[in-house]
């Protein structure tokens, strides 16, 4: 597929840049180039871009582990990079943060044969990056560093993932420093809005909403580190991308020397468990006294990432509020009204169970229910009267023109394939993402706003000085929250930070 080029890169933006200032490239003559009257006569080459496939660069060691190798010898730098089918779904009911702790200090704890300062100064002294963790619902460990000291790099990685110490004191440090970060988690209304949110959309029994406490991450034992590292970190769970200035082969043949003797388990990993909670519709309020401005969500759940539909919501969200500055939800709260510095929406579209469609802004106390009822206007409009074809062309152009940009680079290509290896997205929908998009029309996201957004049950999630913030704006009356949400609000209050339990309302 042809793609048109935004912006000049490279040579191309330096030559730009000097003919802009009446400067011709070397080599250049007068009459070798013309300046154009205006930047909307500029004229770009075509990019002809086909994505690279999945199958051409995944192999399978001869104990079953997927590699991902994607050479690229511009520089003498190397990428090795791990996922782990493991995540914090996986903690225990008591021991909420063990993952998370497993998989910080598999680097910060050193090694079974080296302690956490030698293990440090090796690394640094070869200028490697090296780094461990566990997100929600997978793993991951990397490794950077120059060709000529990949040996003894793999060395260290390898040691890590296979053999960590779990410093004692290091450890200490870290649950110190967990218990520590509670203290803030009613400072912030951002960090308050995010967990009220999840909570909302989620329910307080699914994993995404169990809170570390005080006494979870203080029962967490060295022993239950290495007990978790024993369960997930094994040949069995493994997926490489491997990136760089590096032969394949050789690769290869160096990830299967360092695999001998290295069992993997046995059994597969549980799945990611889905919430079993429907949200409820209303108008949520957390008071923040000591606040100016209030943060605001709207939303309700989305759907999964294999909706046939996907290509349709990701232009209509585009449209109405993903999009940046040419999204409507930006346009009218800040530009036209001025009543925030950002308003946006996401669809989500969820890997193991529906994603949330949420759209959101921060306003002054005052003017919060003003930028709210706007932002209701917006969801209704996108679902009443199709899309300009302006809109539309804009859009679809975006995705379209910055598609080439998952491929940016060797790491990233390797990592994005791995990813669709993890979560088990057939990897041949990159080949055909830029005409599925394009095949979208106004009558499309017409369907799909009307389907997938539903007014009737939409959550309004409001963070901030509530007297302000319902007293409104004394110039424009006519908007108050208790309007947009008829019926009475709920009040959540805030709660103890170490315990996380919630008073009564």
């Amino acid at each position: 597929m042809m793609l048109l080029r935004r912006q000049p890169t490279g040579r191309a933006a330096c030559a730009a840049g000097l003919l802009a200032l009446g400067v011709l490239p070397p080599g250049a003559t007068a009459g070798a180039q013309t300046i154009p009257a205006h930047p909307a006569d500029l004229a770009y080459e075509l990019l002809d871009f086909t994505p690279p496939a999945a199958s051409d660069h995944r192999h399978e060691l001869s104990n079953g582990i997927v590699v991902f190798a994607v050479e690229d010898h511009e520089l003498p730098l190397v990428t090795v990079a791990v996922t782990v089918r493991t995540g914090a779904h996986l903690d225990p009911p008591d021991k909420i943060g063990l993952a998370g702790l497993t998989g910080s200090q598999m680097r910060a704890g050193g090694t079974a044969t080296m302690s956490a300062a030698e293990f440090d100064e090796e690394a640094a002294f070869l200028a490697a990056q090296i780094g461990s963790s566990i997100g929600a619902t997978s793993g991951g460990a990397s490794m950077n560093c120059l060709t000529r000291d990949l040996d003894a790099c793999l060395d260290l990685f390898f040691d890590m993932l296979r053999n960590p110490g779990f410093d004692e004191e290091r450890l200490a440090l870290a649950k110190r420093q967990a218990i520590q970060q509670m203290e803030r988690r009613n400072d912030a209304t951002g960090s308050i809005e995010r967990r009220e949110w999840q909570r909302l959309m989620r329910g307080d029994a699914h994993f995404s909403t169990l809170p570390r406490t005080r006494s979870s991450v203080e029962s967490i034992t060295r022993d239950d580190l290495v007990a978790f590292h024993r369960e997930y970190y094994h040949p069995g769970n493994f997926i490489f991308a491997v990136s760089g200035d590096v032969d394949t082969a050789g690769i290869l043949a160096e990830l299967e020397r360092r695999f001998d003797g290295w069992a993997a388990g046995t059994g597969p990993v549980p799945p990611v468990p889905a919430p079993d909670f429907t949200p409820s519709p209303g108008l949520y309020l957390v008071d923040k006294p000591d606040v100016n401005q209030g943060r605001v969500a709207i939303g309700h759940l989305g759907t999964t990432r294999d909706n046939p539909d996907r290509y349709k919501l990701l232009v209509m969200n585009d449209i109405l509020g993903g999009g940046g500055f040419s999204a409507r939800l930006l346009t009218r709260v800040r530009s036209d009204e001025g009543l925030a510095y950002s308003a946006s929406s996401n669809f989500g579209l969820g890997v193991h169970y529906d994603g949330v469609f949420q759209a959101g802004f921060q306003s002054r106390s005052e003017t919060v229910a003003r930028a709210a009822a706007i932002v209701l206007e917006e969801i209704e409009r996108i679902r009443r009267e199709p899309v300009t074809e302006e809109e539309l062309r804009n859009s679809i152009a975006y995705f379209v023109e910055t598609f080439s940009r998952n491929f940016s680079s060797a790491a990233s290509t390797a990592g994005l394939f791995a990813g669709d290896e993890h979560t088990g997205r057939d990897p041949s929908y990159l080949a055909t993402y830029r005409d599925n998009i394009a095949a979208v029309t106004a009558e499309d996201v017409l369907d799909a706003a009307r389907r997938y957004l539903d007014p009737e049950a939409l959550a309004i999630l409001v963070v901030g000085n509530l007297d302000a913030i319902l007293a409104g704006d004394p110039e424009r009356p006519e908007f108050s929250l208790e309007t947009l949400r008829p019926g009475g609000a709920v009040r959540i209050p805030l709660p103890d930070p170490f315990t996380m339990e919630y008073p009564a309302p």
